[in-house]
């Protein structure tokens, strides 16, 4: 439901400019099967999550070449954090993550029950219809889809949330697979800014883009991290990410692709909360003192003070001022209303002058 420009709610939580950022842990890549698929539901919910992903697909048809490489890293030693490079088939890969229908639909109806938003990444026109039937709150487009115009029209015709993953898309191509989900009548839109690698390098992550990308297209930017740790979702979050999109896993050591990069249940929670406290630092971006500033202000600033015993008549000179704390009388600023005017009054050294002492 479109309520606002950059603005939309899903599953009762709004996403979008204005809004906490929504957070989804990401588990497609990293379950091992229906139960552990359910763990890391649960513990998604625990920490604060707003959704769980997953992915689903066929593999034989996704993948015509079954020999296909595909090289990422796991985590070889947690005490060094040394890494190991792996390649094997994408196709073996995929086969590890793939689950029964019937599994799927036990998998969303546990998410309801325990109340997180379920995504999931959609291959072909049928899974985009399996997601509808069980009630799918939102469909993501893989990165390598981008260009997969037919298929981002099929999904974009749901009139569910589509967000699109961009990985080393151009903007001239984010800009057309936007404009076919628009011209569907569907604006709503989240597009993950997604850098490369498993995990991803420091020189590609470019968290600058995501500014540019909310501004080119006027809706919610996602931080899909593929980083290893948090502080790239921290940046994210501070130059506005509307969403951010993290892996977890049961165990960072599992000889799998995207673990190494991933979130174990311990950290989870962590993460959720330095977000939130983040965007309670961040507050809004005008200057607004609260009572308690003002109070505490006035303690450390001074007041204009007598330097030394004056009689009454007496006519002010700046030798005559001292500037003291509590800042409550005259402030150092309007010295210039104190100056050449006489005193109705004696006052001895160190008197808090106001501005009835004076004629």
């Amino acid at each position: 439901m479109k309520l606002a420009k950059n603005t939309f709610e899903i599953n009762g939580v709004m996403v979008g400019d204005g809004h906490p950022c929504f957070i989804t842990f990401e588990a497609g890549p990293t379950h091992q099967g229906l139960e552990s698929a359910k763990k890391l539901a649960k513990y998604a919910k625990d920490s604060g999550g707003n959704a769980i992903k997953f992915q689903i697909f066929d593999p034989l048809r996704l993948v015509a070449d079954p020999n296909l490489p595909f090289t990422y890293q796991t985590l070889k030693s947690r005490l060094t954090g040394e890494l190991e490079t792996v390649t094997e088939p994408l196709r073996d890969i995929l086969i590890r993550r793939q689950m029964k229908e019937q599994e799927w639909r036990e998998l969303k109806k546990y998410c309801d029950n325990i109340g997180i938003a379920f995504f999931a990444t959609a291959c072909f026109p049928e899974d985009v219809d399996f997601l509808v039937d069980i009630g799918c709150q939102s469909i993501k487009i893989a990165s390598a889809d981008v260009n997969h115009l037919p298929f981002i029209r099929y999904a974009a015709k749901t009139e569910l949330c589509i967000q699109l993953d961009t990985g080393m898309a151009s903007i001239g191509e984010i800009e057309i697979a936007v404009d076919t989900i628009r011209s569907e009548g569907n604006n709503n839109i989240i597009i993950h800014h997604c850098p490369s690698g498993y995990p991803a390098h420091l020189e590609s992550i470019n968290l600058r883009a995501i500014p540019t990308i909310q501004q080119a297209f006027e809706c919610p930017v996602a931080f899909s991290d593929h980083s290893v740790g948090w502080d790239m979702d921290i940046a994210a979050v501070s130059i506005g990410a509307n969403l951010v999109e993290k892996t977890i896993t049961e165990d960072r050591t599992i000889k799998s692709v995207e673990h190494v990069m991933s979130l174990e249940p311990q950290d989870m929670k962590n993460f959720v909360q330095i977000i939130r406290d983040l965007e309670v630092a961040l507050g809004n971006n005008r200057r607004v003192l609260s009572d308690v500033e003002k109070n505490k202000r006035n303690a450390v600033r001074r007041s204009i003070y007598i330097a030394h015993d004056l009689p009454a008549g007496h006519v002010l000179t700046e030798a005559d001022i001292d500037y003291c704390r509590p800042g409550i009388g005259i402030s150092p600023d309007k010295l210039e209303t104190v100056l050449s005017k006489a005193l109705k009054f004696s006052l001895p050294a160190g008197t808090r002058i106001s501005l009835e002492d004076l004629i």
